[in-house]
């Protein structure tokens, strides 16, 4: 009997071996997040942060990327390279909300060619417009890049748009911003999160 209670493991044992279980699970799990979204957890949330002036921006190495640094960089560069630096942040956070929400495509060059050669159903007007991209504008193209590489990075809060899926200039006002909900104005530009409607058994 005595032999019985010695091997049965006390509560205190069982205890700090759980806890130690669920500290090796975290660990396990902060190493495979990446560094990005680490980083982006601990990213200020102020709307103000330092990323969004221009001397940030210029002390930035000169960007560069794979495929999904260049689609995000080539549409900001079309949509958004007359923008505020704030603006051109905004404009790739609703690209990139748009990838994390599970009803757009889930990559950035997906999102940005959505509909593409399909008469009315691009998502991006530069991607259907018929006219050549081609960029002329060195110094833009090199801003954006590191708007675009930032973003990527995750060292951007995500928070200018309040979840915004959809935007459009000021010059414009389509017929869906009657719709949806209006989250944020910045520059030329105003945001919109759509009214998703979820359907219910109810």
């Amino acid at each position: 009997m005595a032999a019985i209670i010695a091997a049965t493991p006390t509560l205190a044992e069982r205890t700090k071996e759980a806890a130690q279980e669920l500290l090796n699970q975290e660990k396990s799990v902060l190493a495979s997040a990446g560094q990005s979204h680490l980083t982006s957890l601990v990213t200020p949330v102020s709307r103000n942060v330092a990323i969004y002036n221009a001397s940030w921006l210029n002390a930035q190495d000169a960007a560069a990327g794979g495929a999904q640094w260049e689609c995000l960089a080539e549409a900001l560069y079309f949509e958004a390279r007359g923008e505020t630096i704030k603006g051109q942040f905004a404009v790739a956070e609703v690209i990139m909300n748009r990838v994390k929400s599970g009803r757009f495509p889930n990559s950035v060059c997906g999102v940005i060619n959505q509909g593409t050669g399909k008469k009315y159903q691009c998502q991006f007007t530069y991607t259907c417009d018929g006219i050549p991209e081609r960029i002329r504008e060195p110094k833009a193209w090199d801003r954006v890049g590191k708007v675009a590489r930032a973003i990527l990075d995750g060292r951007a809060p995500m928070n200018l748009t309040d979840g915004a899926t959809h935007y459009h200039t000021t010059a414009v006002r389509p017929r869906w911003s009657r719709t949806y909900t209006k989250t944020a104005s910045i520059g030329v530009h105003v945001f919109y999160r759509h009214t998703w409607r979820v359907s219910s058994n109810s």
